[in-house]
C-alpha cells in the first residue's frame, strides 16, 4: 500500500525497448490473487512481457537490451529460504545474474522491518532481507524509498533511471 509498485511501473514507463515484469509471488490465498490481478491491470498499458519466476530469476528468458521490473525481492527471498532452503547469498547471486543479463533492472522490495521484534525463522528471514537490501543498495545506481506515498531518492537522481532508452 506504499505505492512502491506503481512508482516502479511509472519509472519503467519512461523507458523504451523490451520490458519484462518478473513476478515472484506464488499466489496461494484469495488476497494474493486479488493483489496479482490489481497489479496486472495497473501495468497493462506498459507492454510488459510477464514472467512468473518465484525462484531462479537469473534464468528468466529475456533480451540483453531489456528493462526488467523485479516484483519483488522480499517474495523472492522468502520463496527461496522457506520453500527451497536457499541462502540469502545465493539469492543475491541470482539477482546479480539477472542484472548482468539486462540493460536496466528495477527491483522492488520492502524495508523497515526490525528482526529484533520477531523470533526464530521469521527473525532470521527479516535479518536476511535487511542484508540483501543493503547489498543491492550498494550495487544500485539509484535507490528510492517510499514514505507515505512519496518517493525519496536515497541514491541517484530521477534522470539516472530515465537515461536508459528514454523517449
Amino acid at each position: 500500500g506504499s505505492g512502491k509498485s506503481l512508482f516502479a511501473e511509472e519509472l519503467v514507463g519512461k523507458t523504451w525497448g523490451d520490458r519484462y515484469y518478473i513476478a515472484t509471488m506464488a499466489p496461494q490465498t484469495e488476497e494474493n490473487f486479488r493483489r496479482v490481478e490489481k497489479h496486472r491491470r495497473q501495468r497493462e498499458h506498459l507492454a510488459f512481457t510477464t514472467l512468473e519466476f518465484p525462484y531462479s530469476v537469473g534464468e528468466a528468458p529475456l533480451t540483453t537490451a531489456s528493462v526488467v521490473l523485479l516484483e519483488d525481492v522480499s517474495n523472492l527471498l522468502a520463496n527461496n529460504i522457506f520453500e527451497k532452503g536457499v541462502s540469502m547469498d545465493m539469492v543475491y547471486e541470482d539477482i546479480c545474474k539477472l542484472l548482468n543479463r539486462c540493460e536496466l533492472l528495477i527491483a522492488v522490495t520492502i524495508s523497515g522491518l526490525n528482526h529484533r521484534h520477531y523470533e526464530g525463522e521469521t527473525a532470521a528471514y527479516i535479518a536476511s532481507l535487511e542484508t540483501l537490501n543493503q547489498k543491492l543498495s550498494l550495487l544500485a545506481s539509484a535507490v528510492v524509498e517510499m514514505k507515505e506515498g512519496c518517493a525519496h531518492w536515497e541514491k541517484g537522481k530521477p534522470d539516472s533511471i530515465t537515461a536508459y532508452g528514454s523517449t
